[in-house]
Protein backbone atom coordinates (compact mmCIF):
# COMPACT_ATOMS: atom_id res chain seq x y z
CA UNK A 1 0.00 0.00 0.00
CA UNK A 2 2.68 2.28 1.16
CA UNK A 3 3.56 1.93 -3.20
CA UNK A 4 0.91 1.86 -5.09
CA UNK A 5 -1.01 4.91 -2.70
CA UNK A 6 -4.26 3.23 -3.38
CA UNK A 7 -7.82 5.63 -3.02
CA UNK A 8 -8.79 4.23 0.42
CA UNK A 9 -11.97 3.92 2.60
CA UNK A 10 -11.77 3.00 6.18
CA UNK A 11 -14.64 2.22 8.36
CA UNK A 12 -14.24 1.33 11.68
CA UNK A 13 -16.47 1.12 14.55
CA UNK A 14 -15.54 2.88 17.54
CA UNK A 15 -17.26 0.16 19.91
CA UNK A 16 -16.19 -2.79 17.99
CA UNK A 17 -14.36 -4.81 20.76
CA UNK A 18 -12.83 -6.88 17.92
CA UNK A 19 -10.25 -4.12 17.03
CA UNK A 20 -8.18 -2.09 18.61
CA UNK A 21 -9.55 1.65 18.62
CA UNK A 22 -7.21 3.32 16.95
CA UNK A 23 -6.59 0.68 14.25
CA UNK A 24 -8.63 2.67 11.64
CA UNK A 25 -6.58 5.74 11.65
CA UNK A 26 -2.95 3.93 11.43
CA UNK A 27 -4.01 3.16 7.85
CA UNK A 28 -3.13 6.52 6.91
CA UNK A 29 1.19 5.77 7.89
CA UNK A 30 0.58 3.78 4.92
CA UNK A 31 -1.49 6.03 2.66
CA UNK A 32 -1.86 9.48 4.31
CA UNK A 33 -4.77 10.37 1.44
CA UNK A 34 -7.00 8.12 3.04
CA UNK A 35 -10.40 8.42 4.21
CA UNK A 36 -11.34 6.98 7.70
CA UNK A 37 -14.11 7.80 9.64
CA UNK A 38 -14.81 6.16 13.04
CA UNK A 39 -18.33 5.47 13.10
CA UNK A 40 -20.33 5.33 16.43
CA UNK A 41 -21.59 2.22 16.05
CA UNK A 42 -19.56 -1.86 17.09
CA UNK A 43 -18.49 -5.08 15.29
CA UNK A 44 -22.04 -4.89 12.91
CA UNK A 45 -21.58 -1.40 11.89
CA UNK A 46 -23.80 -2.14 8.91
CA UNK A 47 -26.61 -3.70 11.22
CA UNK A 48 -26.82 0.04 12.87
CA UNK A 49 -25.24 2.24 10.74
CA UNK A 50 -26.28 0.87 6.86
CA UNK A 51 -27.50 5.07 5.75
CA UNK A 52 -24.32 6.49 6.92
CA UNK A 53 -22.25 3.70 5.51
CA UNK A 54 -24.21 3.29 2.34
CA UNK A 55 -23.85 7.67 1.93
CA UNK A 56 -19.93 7.63 2.97
CA UNK A 57 -19.47 3.96 0.20
CA UNK A 58 -20.92 6.36 -2.68
CA UNK A 59 -19.42 9.90 -2.14
CA UNK A 60 -15.95 8.18 -1.99
CA UNK A 61 -16.90 6.48 -5.40
CA UNK A 62 -18.69 9.41 -6.68
CA UNK A 63 -15.16 10.91 -6.18
CA UNK A 64 -13.33 8.15 -7.66
CA UNK A 65 -14.78 9.10 -11.43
Amino acid sequence: MQKKQPKLLVLGGKHDLSFDPGEPERYRKDVPNAEVYVLDAGHFALDTKADEIAALVHEFMKAQK
